[in-house]
This record gives C-alpha cells, structure tokens and sequence, in this order.
C-alpha cells in the first residue's frame, strides 16, 4: 500500500469516526497532560476515557483492547485513592521514584506473564469471536498499557517507558483496524509520553538537588 493509498484510507475512516471516538481521545490526551504534570486530574479525566474505550472495543470485537481498558478503569481507581492518599502531617505520601533492581525483574515477569495469557486467550477467540484480533501485537500493546497504568499507581518513572512502548505498538495496530482518529492519537500520546519521562526524571533530581 502506498503513500496515497494510506492517505486515502485515513481519510474515509476518519469520516467514519463517531462522536464517542472523539470523546474517548480528546479526554485520554488531557489525562496523559495531566499525569505529566503530576495532578490528579489525570484520573477523573483517565476514566471518561477508558469507559468510551471499553465500549468501543467491545462494540468492535477488539477483546484485547476492551479488557485493558476495564483494567485501566479499575487501577484508576486505585491510583485515585493512592496519589491522594497522605500521612498524619497531612502530606502526600507518594512521590515520584526510579524502581529498584527487584522492582525491575517483577515488571518484566507482570509484562511476559500478561503478554503469554493474552496471546494464547486473542488466539482461541479469534478462532469465532474476534476475527479482527492481531494476537502477537494486541497482546504487546495490551501487556505493555497493564505494566505501564500498574506503575502509573505507584508514581514509577519506568512507567512512561512501558507507555512509549504500548504508544509504538498501537499506532499501526489501531490504522489497520481502521481506528485512524485513535491512531493519531497514539502518535500525540507517544510524544506526551516522552515529554512526561522528562518531566518525571527532571522532578527527581530537582529533588534530590533541593531544588
């Protein structure tokens, strides 16, 4: 397929994009603006998206995407309570850090046992009930986005590197099923998420700098 052809088909899915599209991309951009900034908007905003996100994923058959939505949906509650949870001084309790050696290895082992479960599950499903499944790369994009949002809870620098990996594997992922307003916005989260890696790493050493 060449140049002309992408562009023509960007073009006529672009049409076909609905309103709840729209909605489920403008308000996951805001809330990747705001986890880059270290608010706690990042959350509300987090959950109107992964809500749109699960319907339309279900609505298309896309299972992979649909259960690392509702796990988004779930964790964001979580992270919710734990970026405002606070000590008896009333300050918060979590902060930005790096993950230790240990913390690396179990991130590895949360990523290759998410990625094995959801290969083989996307594989039997697409057998009869999710013909549009791609196994190999929804189950990359699904395993990275569940090690990224786990991380994302726990205020993990290494989280954004996991959300450039899910972000690099979603923007062909989601042109090909003829998502190309998500597409596009996975291009605009890939950049966030560079922009937040720095901003968390320059937060840890003004830091440690008392600055």
């Amino acid at each position: 397929m060449g140049a002309q052809d992408l562009f023509h088909q960007f073009l006529l899915d672009l049409k076909d994009t609905g309103w709840l599209e729209f909605i489920a991309v403008l308000s996951g951009i805001v809330s990747v603006w705001y986890s880059r900034c270290e608010d706690i908007l990042v959350y509300p905003t987090g959950l109107i998206n992964t809500l749109a996100y699960v319907w339309l994923s279900f609505h298309s058959s896309l299972f992979g995407e649909a259960s690392v939505n509702l796990y988004y949906t779930v964790l964001s509650i979580y992270g919710w309570i734990m970026w405002t949870k606070k000590d008896q001084q009333h300050r918060l309790v979590l902060h930005i850090t790096k993950s230790s050696r240990k913390e690396l290895v179990q991130q590895f082992a949360f990523f290759g046992t998410g990625y094995a479960l959801m290969f083989f599950a996307l594989t039997f499903l697409k057998r009869g009930f999710a013909p549009m499944a791609i196994p190999w790369a929804d189950a990359f994009a699904s395993a990275t986005a569940y090690t990224g949002m786990w991380l994302m809870t726990k205020k993990k620098v290494e989280s954004w590197y996991w959300w450039i990996a899910t972000n690099v594997a979603s923007i062909p992922l989601y042109f090909v099923k003829h998502y190309v307003f998500t597409s596009v916005y996975y291009i605009v989260l890939l950049v966030l998420a560079v922009a937040g890696l720095m901003e968390w790493n320059k937060k840890i050493k003004s830091r440690a700098y008392g600055v």
